[in-house]
C-alpha cells in the first residue's frame, strides 16, 4: 500500500529471511519496539553473511537490481589449515549490508 514493502522474503535451501522497511514515523511500535533502517539509526543494524554457489553471478545480479557493492568480489585464503572464501558486500537501498560468499576450498 502506498509504495510500502510490509516485508519480502528471501529463501535459502531450506532456511527463511523476512526483511521489511522501518516503521512509519508516529506509527506504534511492533513488538513491543520501533523497526529502524541503518539510514535512519544512523549505522549498520545487523550483520548476515550467506553463501551462495556463485558469488560473481550473484554479484551481478544484486548490482543489476541496484543494489550498490561496497566490496567487490575477492578472494581471501585464510591459510593452508582453513578455507579460501570468495566474497563481496551489498548495501540495499535501505541501507542493509550484506555479505555473500562462495566457498573455493573447504
Amino acid at each position: 500500500e502506498g509504495g510500502r514493502i510490509e516485508h519480502s522474503e528471501l529463501e535459502y535451501g531450506e532456511g527463511l529471511i523476512m526483511v521489511g522497511q522501518e516503521e512509519p514515523a508516529g506509527a506504534p511500535p511492533r513488538f513491543g519496539r520501533r523497526m529502524l533502517s541503518p539510514l535512519s539509526a544512523g549505522g549498520n543494524t545487523q550483520g548476515l553473511m550467506l553463501y551462495v554457489d556463485d558469488v560473481d553471478a550473484h554479484c551481478a545480479r544484486a548490482r543489476a537490481a541496484g543494489g550498490r557493492i561496497t566490496y567487490e568480489p575477492k578472494v581471501s585464503d585464510y591459510g593452508e589449515d582453513y578455507w579460501v572464501d570468495k566474497s563481496y558486500q551489498c548495501v540495499d537501498p535501505e541501507g542493509h549490508a550484506w555479505w555473500f560468499c562462495e566457498r573455493v576450498r573447504g
